[in-house]
């Protein structure tokens, strides 16, 4: 370890680290653990933090109990419990406002007590199918799903892990208001989480509505006609294409694909000419939607590029499947060509989609990042086998993958029943309820233990763990403190509740850098220094944290599910900024609003 920096020093070098972390966060070509775990490397070699005290967060209640959860939701996800409540009350509408109100209702309802990642999965290859059999844009449905999810998971303790760790924070923080211990129940949060829900919910089937992207001729109905991947062909030897030109092969005026240009060894042809003739060897590069692309692949005298990668059998006995990269993939920062896909997953990727980007290169070279949906050329035996892999979300449409244990859907309800009523009555503490209620769900077979592994976000795990240290590095050098100050210095004289607005605002924007998890951590000795400070009670301050943290709409990236509908929705940025904008600014006032209403300020 480096000599410790002197004392004047440390805050400084402190509000560096943070900077870098923000600016290397926004580039987003490091994972969050990674880049969370690198700045608590960076605290613990500059002496900011004591390397105990540094790990220390590894140990933390809330970070268990949310890794414990997560074997919950995983009984409820394989018994199919979670389907069998939503798809009862979904039903079969017969219009899209009715279909709206059926989605999101549900959803929001069960993500109050199960973590909303699995349920938003669990919709993800059947969403489309919805909107087509009800003759509506799918596009209608796919953010309106993700919002849902995240509005019901800040009504409880357990609906969100940001509600936990938060709750952890101000329970185990020993802090008080008039003498009284501050402290976080079950329920808690559900004075003030249960009305913005049922606003935000309102705004997304009254108001909002109209600003989700409409199907149209430039704007197609159905995500897949939307999403313009981006695919290699090669013309293979012996092709009968060889020796044709561009327009006698057919391959000019395609329906929903374009030619971008034609590799020929070390040379790019970009401005292909109808009249350029093909040669064995020659790569054709096509940008189209995923209907095109699928056909692209049964063109006689075209193969994919699979070279890179190795093919993988007989293609008459292949099928495409669609998926998207998660969050937490191990993929991500790496190429295509660098994962492994064909040996790890039998799979073969022929064409890629990003956030309504066309992406240039060759497909190997293209370097993942999470939210990428993939087209995959695989066997037909590929979602039996991997279709609760943590490394991608299935997004094609499909039959059940296996068989729930739907007789054991009713004891999952159960162990989630005891697990809410011991929590609410604090007979145990959480972690101990979490632990019984993992444990049994294990025991009576609602997941097997490999199941209960796979279902472990480990990414959000470290990412807690570092985020822990790295707050606990900002209250020793004193960083927490001056920033503190002048939040209340810049605030004061507007009274107490634009102290608290101030709070909400700054953690939305740490929300839209990072996740909502680090962002809520890092917020919260700030928060609680602002309180200390100003004389207000911690509690409102702490509900808005965990609320201000989830509730960032405006951003693919400010809470992981937005992520996983971007691809499938079809929607690029400024759709969920044209959407979800409003609903972030409904939702923040109402909040710093209403928090002081039902906890006092003072």
């Amino acid at each position: 370890m480096l000599p410790a920096l002197p004392d004047p020093y440390q805050p400084w070098a402190m509000a560096i680290l943070l900077l870098g972390m923000v600016a290397v966060l926004v580039i987003k070509h490091f994972g969050t653990d990674i880049v969370l775990m690198g700045v608590l490397t960076g605290c613990v070699l500059l002496g900011l933090v004591e390397p105990a005290a540094a790990v220390g967060g590894f140990a933390n209640q809330g970070l268990a109990t949310v890794g414990l959860l997560y074997i919950v939701a995983a009984g409820m996800k394989e018994t199919g419990a979670t389907t069998m409540l939503v798809s009862r009350l979904l039903g079969r509408p017969k219009s899209l406002l009715e279909t709206q109100a059926r989605l999101t209702l549900p959803v929001a309802g069960v993500s109050a007590f199960v973590n909303n990642t699995p349920i938003v999965a669990m919709f993800l290859p059947t969403l489309s199918g919805v909107a087509r059999r009800g003759g509506f844009p799918a596009s209608k449905l796919f953010m309106p799903l993700s919002f849902a999810s995240i509005l019901g998971g800040v009504c409880t303790m357990i609906g969100t892990s940001t509600n936990i760790v938060v709750a952890d924070l101000l329970n185990t923080g020993a802090f008080l208001h008039e003498g009284a211990a501050v402290s976080m129940g079950m329920f808690t949060l559900t004075p003030v989480g249960l009305p913005l829900a049922a606003l935000g919910l309102g705004y997304m089937l009254l108001l909002g509505r109209r600003l989700l992207p409409e199907g149209d001729a430039t704007h197609p109905t159905d995500p897949a006609q939307r999403r313009q991947y981006m695919v290699a062909m090669r013309v293979p030897e012996g092709s009968a294409l060889a020796g044709r030109s561009i327009e006698q092969a057919g391959l000019r005026n395609l329906p929903g694909l374009f030619l971008a240009r034609v590799d020929r060894g070390e040379r790019s042809i970009v401005a292909v000419d109808p009249d350029e003739r093909l040669l064995a060897d020659d790569v054709l590069n096509f940008v189209g939607n995923l209907e095109s692309v699928v056909d692209l692949q049964r063109t006689r005298g075209l193969v994919p590029i699979t070279d890179e990668q190795g093919a993988i059998g007989n293609r008459s006995q292949l099928t495409v499947t669609e998926v998207v990269v998660s969050a937490s993939s191990s993929l991500i920062g790496r190429s295509i060509r660098d994962c492994g896909i064909r040996t790890r997953y039998n799979a073969v990727v022929v064409a890629v989609h990003r956030r309504g980007h066309r992406l240039a290169g060759k497909i190997g070279s293209i370097v993942l990042q999470a939210g990428d949906t993939l087209l995959l050329e695989t066997d037909k035996d590929f979602i039996a086998r991997h279709g609760e892999s943590r490394d991608f979300y299935l997004a094609t449409e499909r039959a059940e993958t296996a068989s729930p244990r739907h007789e054991r859907a009713w004891i999952a309800l159960a162990i989630l029943g005891l697990l809410v009523v011991a929590i609410t009555t604090r007979v145990v503490t959480p972690l101990t309820a979490s632990l019984a209620a993992a444990g049994l769900t294990i025991l009576t077979r609602c997941c097997t233990g490999p199941q209960a592994r796979a279902n472990v976000d480990w990414q959000v795990l470290v990412t807690i763990g570092a985020a822990f240290g790295i707050g606990r590095a900002m209250e020793q050098t004193g960083a927490a403190e001056s920033l503190a100050h002048g939040i209340v210095g810049l605030a004061e004289p507007w009274g107490p509740v634009a102290i608290l607005g101030v709070i909400y605002l700054m953690t939305v924007l740490f929300t839209a850098t990072m996740t909502n998890i680090a962002a809520a951590v890092l917020m919260f000795p700030i928060a609680m220094g602002v309180a200390e400070q100003a004389g207000l009670n911690p509690m409102p301050f702490a509900i808005v944290i965990a609320i201000a943290a989830s509730c960032e709409f405006s951003t693919p990236i400010g809470y992981q599910t937005n992520l996983m509908v971007m691809g499938p929705g079809g929607y690029r940025w400024r759709d969920y900024t044209r959407f979800g904008g409003p609903l972030t600014l409904l939702i923040g006032i109402a909040c710093v609003l209403l928090t002081p209403l039902v906890y006092p300020l003072r």
